[in-house]
C-alpha cells in the first residue's frame, strides 16, 4: 500500500486537499464544497488528477464542526464525513478526522520564525504547553500539550465562554451587546461578526449614527482613519483579544508560547502590535510577572492546517495503529 497520505481541510464553503508524500506536502488544491454532492465525489476527482504517484494509503482530514466517533457533519453543508466509510471507499489503512482548530494546534511545533510576527515576550519554555487562538469566522482555541513523548492537543469551546469586561467603556459596550444577545460570548466580539456587533454597540454608547459596515469595511475604515467609530471598534477588538488571550494562557499555563491565528489579525500586524493587545494580555494583577515573559506571535503563514495534519499523522498514527481516538 502506498505511503502517500491524503490531507484535507474541509470548511463549509471550501475543501482544500493535498498529498503528503515522502514527508513533503504537495498538490494543494481548493475545491468548492457546493460543486460536489458528497466528499467522496470531491476526493475522487482530486485523486484522479494526481494518480501518477499512486493512490494514498491513509487519510487525515480536519472539518469545521464537531467530531464524534470519527464522524462529523459540516455546519453549512450537507456533507457527512465518516472516517470508517472513507477508509472502506478508498481502500485506506486508516482515515482520521480532526476538528479544524485541533489541526491548527498540531501545527504549532512545525512553525518557524519566518512564519511568525512577534508580539512581545521573551523565550518560550521548552516542553511547556503552547496555546493558539483564532478570531475569524468564529473564535477557536486549542492547546498543544507536549507531554512525555506523547503529545496531544486539547480542543476547546472557548469561543462560547463569557466575554469579560476590563474597563468601564468595555462594560458599557458589553451592556449594549447584552441587550441584544442576552449572553455575550467571546465569539460575539472576537470574530468577523463580532467586529460588526462591537461597531454597532460602540456607536450606540457614543450616541452617533454610522452607516452599516461589514467586518472588512470596519477594518479598512479603521486603518485608513476615515471612521472614528471603526477605529474605536478595532482598538477595542485588539484589547479584548489581549485580555482573552491572557486568560486562556493562565488556564493552560501556556509558557511554551501563544499564537494568534485566524483570518482577522494577520491583516494588520503593525497596527495590532501597536494596540493595547499586549498590555491587556499581561494585565492580570498578581500574575503580571507570570505573563510578561511569555512570547506571543501572530501566525502569518497560510495553510497551516496542512502542517498540523502532517504533524498529527507523524506523531499519533504510528502509536495508535490508525485506530480512531474520537
Amino acid at each position: 500500500m502506498s505511503d502517500r497520505v491524503l490531507l484535507g481541510d474541509i470548511g463549509g464553503t471550501n475543501a482544500r486537499f493535498a498529498l503528503l508524500d515522502g514527508g513533503t506536502i504537495d498538490h494543494v488544491e481548493h475545491l468548492k464544497v457546493a460543486d460536489y454532492p458528497t466528499i467522496d465525489d470531491a476526493i475522487t476527482e482530486f485523486l484522479a488528477r494526481h494518480a501518477a504517484g499512486g493512490a494514498p494509503g491513509a487519510a487525515v482530514l480536519d472539518i469545521a464542526g464537531p467530531i464524534e466517533r470519527n464522524r462529523g457533519m459540516l455546519t453549512n453543508s450537507t456533507w457527512v464525513i465518516d472516517g470508517a466509510e472513507l477508509k472502506a471507499r478508498f481502500n485506506l489503512r486508516s482515515a482520521r478526522l480532526l476538528n479544524d482548530f485541533e489541526a491548527v494546534g498540531w501545527s504549532l511545533p512545525a512553525l518557524h520564525p519566518d512564519d511568525l510576527f512577534p508580539l512581545g515576550g521573551d523565550a518560550a519554555v521548552a516542553g511547556a504547553p503552547m496555546l493558539v487562538i483564532g478570531p475569524g469566522t468564529g473564535f477557536g482555541a486549542a492547546c498543544y500539550l507536549p507531554g512525555d513523548g506523547r503529545p496531544m492537543v486539547a480542543v476547546t469551546e472557548a469561543g462560547h465562554a463569557t466575554l469579560p469586561a476590563t474597563t468601564a467603556r468595555e462594560a458599557a459596550v458589553l451592556a449594549k451587546m447584552r441587550e441584544r444577545f442576552g449572553h455575550v460570548s467571546i465569539e460575539r466580539a472576537l470574530s468577523g461578526m463580532g467586529l460588526e456587533n462591537v461597531y454597532r454597540a460602540v456607536a450606540a454608547v457614543d450616541g452617533v449614527t454610522v452607516p452599516p459596515r461589514d467586518a472588512a469595511a470596519i477594518t479598512s475604515a479603521a486603518l485608513d482613519g476615515s471612521c472614528t467609530t471603526s477605529r474605536a471598534t478595532l482598538d477595542m477588538f485588539c484589547a479584548w483579544l489581549g485580555a482573552v488571550a491572557g486568560n486562556l494562557t493562565l488556564t493552560f499555563c501556556a509558557r511554551g508560547g501563544v499564537y494568534i491565528a485566524g483570518g482577522i489579525p494577520p491583516r494588520f500586524p503593525d497596527y495590532f502590535a501597536r494596540s493595547d493587545f499586549r498590555r491587556q494580555f499581561e494585565s492580570k494583577g498578581r500574575y503580571d510577572s507570570y505573563l510578561r515573559p511569555i512570547p506571543v506571535h501572530l501566525v502569518t503563514k497560510p495553510d497551516i492546517s496542512f502542517l498540523g495534519l502532517k504533524s498529527f499523522y507523524e506523531s499519533v498514527i504510528p502509536a495508535s495503529g490508525g485506530a480512531p481516538t474520537h
